[in-house]
């Protein structure tokens, strides 16, 4: 097994859905590559202080309200009179059941989804800077690094220059949202380094606009058919303003 097929797989493994043949090889790889080793160590360390701190949040007012609406209007619905009560009611019941589960269920994991980009961004953020790993091309060219993301993706993200705002570029790498493989920018203001999480818009998975997870800043914006997360020390507000600014530069173009 290389390096580059043992660092897509580690985040996989360490969540046990990797497949056994994989784990198996991964393993091995690990017992020899010291690098390799250190990155696994560093998420799994990871990945323990996210379920330790992060909150957990219950459900909030609104789709309580929502669910007891529920539960009433399937109460006052007009009913048949049933040759067997005892079996029309079992599946009335049921039926009742499952509609109220797939509600609160979906609704349940539009929140979590929203929240889990956020995460997962800030999480990987971490890795790539604990890893050493920030930048795969090194390059203050947007058009260096643009043409790179684009033979590595199945999309063309753009790049935008930022240089006039303050911010420069200094490369980006492929990273991984949602399981799937996005471009990453990495801009720089004075001593704070900023990841900015490149990808198609999509109806849904849309975090906050700002968001603080762990000491970081999150900042979502919209452009250009883009979604556009930046992750970042720097400061809520300007960070912010930093994402706005790239979704509008590249909405221009």
């Amino acid at each position: 097994m290389k390096c580059k097929d043992a660092v897509r797989l580690i985040d996989a493994a360490g969540d046990g859905e990797a497949r056994r043949l994989d784990a198996h090889s991964l393993k091995r790889h690990l017992a020899t590559c010291r690098d390799c080793a250190a990155r696994s160590a560093a998420a799994a360390a990871l990945s323990a202080r996210l379920r330790a701190e992060l909150p957990r949040h219950p459900a909030p007012d609104a789709l309580r309200a929502r669910s007891r609406d529920l539960f009433a209007t399937m109460q006052a619905a007009p009913r048949a009179a049933p040759r067997w009560p005892w079996f029309a009611g079992g599946v009335a019941a049921g039926c009742a059941a499952t509609l109220v589960a797939w509600f609160v269920g979906t609704a349940a994991i539009d929140m979590r989804d929203n929240a889990d980009v956020a995460v997962e961004a800030v999480t990987s953020h971490v890795r790539a800077t604990l890893g050493n790993h920030l930048i795969q091309v090194a390059s203050s060219d947007q058009h260096t690094v643009k043409p790179w993301l684009s033979a590595r993706l199945d999309y063309s993200p753009p790049v935008p220059d930022m240089r006039a705002d303050g911010f420069t570029l200094v490369g980006g790498r492929v990273d991984y949202l949602d399981g799937r493989p996005v471009a990453t920018l990495v801009y720089r203001i004075r001593d704070h380094m900023i990841d900015v999480y490149v990808r198609p818009q999509l109806p849904r998975h849309a975090p906050p606009a700002l968001t603080t997870l762990r000491g970081f800043n999150v900042a979502h914006a919209s452009g250009a058919d883009m979604d556009w997360l930046a992750v970042s020390d720097l400061s809520a507000d300007a960070l912010a303003a930093f994402a706005d600014a790239l979704a509008h530069d590249a909405a221009q173009r």
